[in-house]
Parts: structure tokens; C-alpha cells; sequence
């Protein structure tokens, strides 16, 4: 499976690198074109994730895995060939909706096979995907310095290829059968607190909001993510707890060159830094945060980091230019500090506070914050934070510190109405059963 994610990935990394010059040199779009082109690809990613998770629950998920990579081929295939923006657009949309299914199907995957450890699994998946990105970029940079419409032809061919291997591998995997080995026992917890009669589950049924949002997985049949206010609330708040994505391929590039006298060569080196320390540095502070409650102290982290981060761009307006190289350097490190820790949050709390019997649906709806991220966050980089200066970053870093703490208590309450009742339970089945008073008497 993370061999199946190695090729995925380096395919996207060679579409990510090559894909504007492609649609620029080759097909002679207008950069406005371009912009609509990705923009509206963005717009249905969003519902990429979703979808997913509907399918996913009832359908094999190896199954649609496959399906996801079979149908990128097919529309990059077509691309080659297809030359009409009005056939471009709905091409492009579909490659963008099957990516996004892609990934949340890979993360409900990983639920199901890794397990407890579905941490390390995480890890390890994040290490691999930065460096299938990095080898993606590499081979894009190669064949955009050959530079001919042949050479940009070969690269979205080769990235059209690798969905090919990769549905190979997944095909070869096998798909554990039965939902228990999903890990946390969290959705035990969820329905069979809310399912008890009296006692505890009345008392929590009266804090509302403050435990599962008006949530009711414990009603006939399985739950449903929209009908649950409480983990509605988490994928809404999850959604900046993702910016650092759009800082690091957007802010950090465009400050530089619009708003400091750093060198523009310094623009690569950003994505290194982000590479090498994730490849590096992922398994360490996943294992540090691989426990619910661990990453749920992960959030408040995370915002702190931005904040600092934020702080870091706001002072190099204006700064000279080795002043201005070292600081931004700096905030690369604190941009992916925060990815790692973002990565290790969003994941394990995406996963234990959703009801185990429809975790597939919940991990759905919990993908499109990611997607909701990449459409709107370069939007209020350049439109809002940038333009405000280095003011409008400062109120960005606050903003996000400020929602992270929200998202972090959220979740701590969220977590103790989960999981307080499963432990109540491993408790008394593991205290000596007091006798009763007919056993003290006739023994």
C-alpha cells in the first residue's frame, strides 16, 4: 500500500510541477483560462472526499481505490489528446474529484489495515508521499528543461502511468473483512454510551453540545456525519488548522517576492526544507501524538506554531536582504513544524470521534476540510492577509491560534463523552464481582 502511495504520489508530483507550463505552452491557454480551469478542479475536489466515504460504505474500499486510479488514467489519458477547453474543464474537474476520493479512501484504508497502529501507518504514509512528491518534482524538472511539447506530453503520460502501477499494487492488497479491527474503540464507546439507558448517558445527553453536538449514533441504523452537529463543528474548525499548506506553496513564495529583498532562488528551498524535515521528522512526532488525547494537545501546538510562523513574516517587511532570507528560512521550518503536527491531529481525531460503525462516511466528510483549504486558503492569502501587510498576518496567526484552542476543547469534550464510558466498562468487567448477599450466606 505505501508503494501504491510512492507511485501515486511522484505522478502528482510531476503534475504539479509541469500541469500550468502544459496548459501555458502546449494547449496555449491564457492565464485566466488556466485559473477557471483549476479553480473549478478545486471546486469539485471538494466533493471528492464525501463521495468517497458514502461508496466506501457500501463497497469494498479496495475496490473503489482501484476505481479512483483507473479513472485518473483515463482523463489524464485523455488530456493528451484533448485540445477544447470546453472538454478541458469537465476532464480536469473529474482528474481533481478523483484525487480527493483517492486520498480519503487511502486514509479509511489505512483505519482498516493499520489498526491501532494507525498512527505509525500515518507516518510512515506522509514520509512517503513528501518523498514520492520530491522524485515527482524531480522528473518534472528534467523534462521541462528538454522544454519541447513532446517532453510535457511524456511527463502527464508518465503521471497517467503511475495510477496504472498503483491500482496494480492495491489490487494485490488484501482488504481486512471485518470493521473490528478499525482501531480506538471509539465508536464502541460512542454507541454504547449513547445507547445505555439511564445513568451516565442521561447525564451526558444533557450537556449537548459540550459532548457529541446533538449527535445520535446510538438511533436505529448508522449515523450520519451531516446529521452530527458535533463532528460537523470539528471539520468546520479543521478547515484553518490546514492553512499551513497554503502558506507554504502560496504566502511563503509570493511574500518574498512582492513584500521582501530576499532572493527569489530562495522560493526552492522552501519546499526542500518541507520535504527533508517531514521525511525525517514524521515518525518521531507521530509517536509523540499518536493517542486521542495527545493529538487533540497536538491542535493547540499547532496554532501557537502558525502563530509564531506568522510573526516571522509579519517582521520581514521591510527587513534587509540577509535579514529577510534568514527569517523566511526560519518560518519554513515552523510552517512544516506545524504540518507535522497538523498531519498527526487531523488524522487520529478525524478517526476517534467518528461512530466505528459509520466511520467510512464520517472520514468523508472529515477529507473535504483539506479540500474546502486548498480552494479558499490561497484565496485569503492574496486576497485578505497579503494585502493587509504585515498586519493581515498577524491577525492570521492570531485567528488560527485563537480556532485551534476552540478545536482543542471541542475535542477533549467531545473525546471524554467517547471514551469515558468504554474505560467505566473495561473497569468493572476487570474488578472481582462483590458476592451477593445470598452467595455470603450459604457460603
Amino acid at each position: 500500500m505505501l508503494l501504491a502511495q510512492l507511485l501515486d504520489r511522484t505522478g502528482t508530483g510531476v503534475w504539479a510541477a509541469s500541469s500550468v507550463l502544459y496548459f501555458t505552452f502546449v494547449l496555449g491557454l491564457d492565464a485566466g483560462r488556466i485559473g477557471l480551469l483549476l479553480g473549478a478542479a478545486a471546486v469539485a475536489g471538494i466533493a471528492g472526499s464525501p463521495l468517497a466515504g458514502h461508496l466506501a460504505g457500501r463497497f469494498p474500499v479496495r475496490s473503489l481505490l482501484i476505481g479512483c486510479h483507473l479513472l485518473r488514467l483515463g482523463t489524464l489519458g485523455a488530456l493528451l489528446v484533448v485540445t477544447r477547453f470546453d472538454v478541458l474543464l469537465p476532464l480536469v474537474a473529474v482528474t481533481y474529484l478523483g484525487d480527493r476520493a483517492a486520498k480519503a479512501l487511502e486514509m479509511l484504508f489505512a483505519t482498516r489495515v493499520a489498526g491501532e497502529r494507525r498512527g505509525t501507518y500515518q507516518a510512515l504514509s506522509r514520509s512517503t508521499a513528501n518523498a514520492g512528491y520530491a522524485v515527482g518534482a524531480g522528473i518534472a524538472a528534467a523534462g521541462l528543461a528538454v522544454g519541447t511539447p513532446a517532453a510535457y506530453q511524456v511527463l502527464i503520460l508518465g503521471n497517467a502511468l503511475s495510477f496504472a502501477a498503483a491500482a496494480a499494487l492495491v489490487w494485490r492488497t488484501r482488504e481486512p473483512r471485518a470493521e473490528g479491527r478499525v482501531a480506538a474503540g471509539a465508536g464502541d464507546a460512542l454507541t454504547g454510551g449513547a445507547a445505555s439507558g439511564g445513568g451516565a448517558g442521561a447525564g451526558d445527553a444533557a450537556t449537548g453540545d459540550a459532548a457529541l453536538g446533538d449527535a445520535a449514533p446510538g438511533r436505529a441504523g448508522a449515523p450520519s456525519p451531516w446529521r452530527d452537529r458535533g463532528y460537523l463543528r470539528f471539520v468546520l474548525l479543521d478547515i484553518p488548522m490546514n492553512l499551513d499548506d497554503s502558506v507554504l506553496a502560496v504566502g511563503l513564495p509570493l511574500w518574498l517576492v512582492a513584500h521582501t529583498d530576499a532572493p527569489h532562488a530562495l522560493v526552492p528551498a522552501f519546499l526542500v526544507i518541507n520535504t527533508v524535515l517531514v521525511v525525517v521528522l514524521q515518525l518521531r512526532v507521530s509517536a509523540r501524538f499518536e493517542e486521542p488525547r495527545q493529538a487533540a494537545a497536538a491542535v493547540s501546538l499547532y496554532g501557537l506554531t502558525m502563530l509564531a510562523c506568522c510573526t516571522l513574516l509579519a517582521l520581514t517587511s521591510g527587513a534587509g536582504t540577509v535579514a529577510a532570507t534568514v527569517v523566511l528560512l526560519a518560518a519554513a521550518v515552523l510552517v512544516t513544524a506545524a504540518e507535522l503536527l497538523r498531519s498527526v491531529s487531523s488524522w487520529e481525531l478525524a478517526v476517534s470521534l467518528a461512530p466505528e460503525e459509520a466511520r467510512a462516511s464520517y472520514l468523508g466528510v472529515a477529507g473535504m476540510a483539506q479540500s474546502v483549504q486548498k480552494s479558499a486558503g490561497p484565496l485569503l492569502l492574496t486576497g485578505v492577509v497579503m494585502t493587509a501587510g504585515p498586519a493581515g498576518w498577524l491577525a492570521l496567526g492570531a485567528g488560527i491560534t485563537a480556532l485551534s484552542v476552540l478545536q482543542r476543547r471541542s475535542a477533549v469534550r467531545r473525546l471524554d463523552f467517547v471514551l469515558a464510558p468504554s474505560a467505566s466498562a473495561s473497569a468493572s468487567a476487570s474488578a472481582p464481582a462483590a458476592p451477593s448477599p445470598s452467595a455470603a450466606r450459604t457460603g
